[in-house]
């Protein structure tokens, strides 16, 4: 199974890599992934990766990576792309008890938008990173909301990650190395927190999805 998912996610890097860059070259989206899940309906509610979605969350992978070589993703960047597409999917359909409000959503929303740019090295990487691949500022808001809601389930029904106290943080800020390790506390208490809280959900998504994968059906179309 490992092996046949290998071999599709290395076809898909193949099939988004030889594709245009620019989104004025793209004529008509395209479908590149349809996967299925219990939580998700089963086989009789497949849900689809587009592959101008695909493209630009390979390209914020790519663009978060310490090894980034400008904006060019590789074959690494489309399969961490997917991975999460699909978690944050799977938990952005879960039900959250009690069900988060639309402030509670439209904050988390911001927030998510916030740790994309960090991750991307700023708000003009990550709005070039959707001008090539034509996303609009709706999918943006989209996507934003479906992090939003995935963040959420994590932290109230998994284990709290989104909200660290002062004191956490500051015996991270000692006993651990950051990208703020040089600079005085309570200067980089903000980006801190934010850093802190999108690591453990990057982490949190990839054990959810390593967890799912046995109950995941993925086809690369």
């Amino acid at each position: 199974m490992i092996g046949r998912v290998r071999a599709l996610l290395a076809g898909l890097a193949c099939l988004l890599l030889a594709a245009p860059l620019g989104a004025e070259s793209v004529e008509v989206d395209r479908v590149v992934v349809r996967f299925t899940a219990p939580e998700l309906g089963g086989p009789r509610a497949p849900r689809f990766v587009l592959a101008r979605v695909l493209s630009f969350e390979a390209r914020v992978e790519a663009l978060a990576d310490p090894d980034r070589q400008g904006g060019a993703y590789r074959e690494r960047h489309v399969s961490a792309a997917l991975e999460r597409h699909i978690a944050e999917t799977l938990l952005a359909s879960l039900r959250i008890d009690p069900e988060p409000s639309s402030a509670a959503l439209r904050v988390q929303a911001e927030a998510a938008s916030r740790r994309m740019e960090e991750r991307t090295g700023g708000r003009a990487a990550l709005l070039e990173a959707a001008r090539l691949e034509g996303i609009s500022e709706r999918e943006l808001v989209s996507l934003y909301l479906r992090q939003a809601r995935a963040s959420l389930y994590l932290d109230r029904m998994v284990a709290p990650m989104l909200a660290p106290s002062d004191a956490e943080l500051r015996l991270l800020y000692r006993s651990e190395r950051t990208p703020y390790r040089d600079a005085p506390f309570d200067t980089i208490l903000p980006a801190l927190r934010r850093w802190y809280v999108a690591t453990r959900l990057q982490a949190a998504l990839a054990g959810f999805y390593q967890n799912a994968r046995a109950r995941l059906e993925v086809h690369v179309l």
